[in-house]
């Protein structure tokens, strides 16, 4: 397994995306350096930011020891979960069948488990006007979803095999079920998933990830924000 003596740089904010490389470094144990990019003040826009992140997303690493010991930028939070794993050789299986099942299950969350449920709370929640029609579709898309998963974890602990990537990128978006207007009883598979990975100490860890109190941020009612998000541009 690789040694890491530089701190890797977690360009971060607290979102499901966010959470998936704090809840996977804090796995790892490897060192790490948080830089705060606030996306309610278009912080995701800053040139020095978009070197990282070309489509100014959170999160992204900068790894000063990378192949070849160079340093090597990553964004995308699958992308970023299967550089690690393989680096570090941790949470991604060597049998060859097995990585397809954790691929499977980690595109499937990149593809359509976080895009949907963010849909879901985009419509439901932020949407300036209530389009019946987006909050059902994403709320019916979000409830289907979920009876996937609950379904792959009927007689298992974890999504594919051993706790994996494929877990760690899931857990933090189904956390969101409430206001995703999902009744959790519906889905026990995955409520006793979530009891099982939130007990580990370094998911624990990883979801607290917090940043300093004058970078939080009320999506519900900061407008401001509300229009650097949503209009994809900066304020």
């Amino acid at each position: 397994m690789a040694q890491q003596t530089k701190p890797i740089d977690l360009y971060y904010f607290p979102t499901p995306n966010g959470h998936k490389v704090s809840i996977m470094l804090e796995e790892l144990g490897v060192p790490y350096a948080v830089h705060p990019i606030h996306i309610g003040k278009g912080d995701q826009f800053k040139p020095e930011f978009l070197a990282v992140s070309p489509n100014n997303k959170i999160p992204a690493i900068v790894d000063p020891e990378g192949p070849g010991g160079q340093p090597i930028s990553v964004f995308e939070s699958g992308a970023i979960l299967k550089y690690l794993a393989e680096k570090f050789d941790r949470f991604y299986p060597e049998d060859a069948r097995a990585r397809v099942a954790v691929d499977e299950w980690l595109f499937w969350q990149m593809g359509g488990f976080g895009p949907m449920l963010g849909q879901n709370h985009h419509f439901a929640l932020y949407a300036p006007e209530k389009i019946p029609y987006a909050i059902e579709r994403y709320r019916n898309e979000t409830h289907r979803l979920y009876g996937v998963l609950n379904r792959q974890l009927e007689g298992r602990d974890y999504i594919a095999g051993e706790y994996s990537i494929a877990d760690i990128a899931s857990l933090s978006w189904s956390l969101g079920w409430e206001r995703q207007g999902i009744d959790l009883k519906e889905f026990p598979n995955i409520a006793a998933w979530q009891d099982r990975l939130k007990a580990r100490p370094a998911v624990e860890r990883g979801l607290a990830l917090a940043l300093p109190e004058d970078q939080k941020m009320d999506l519900a009612d900061d407008k401001g924000a509300q229009n650097v998000l949503f209009n994809q541009r900066a304020r």
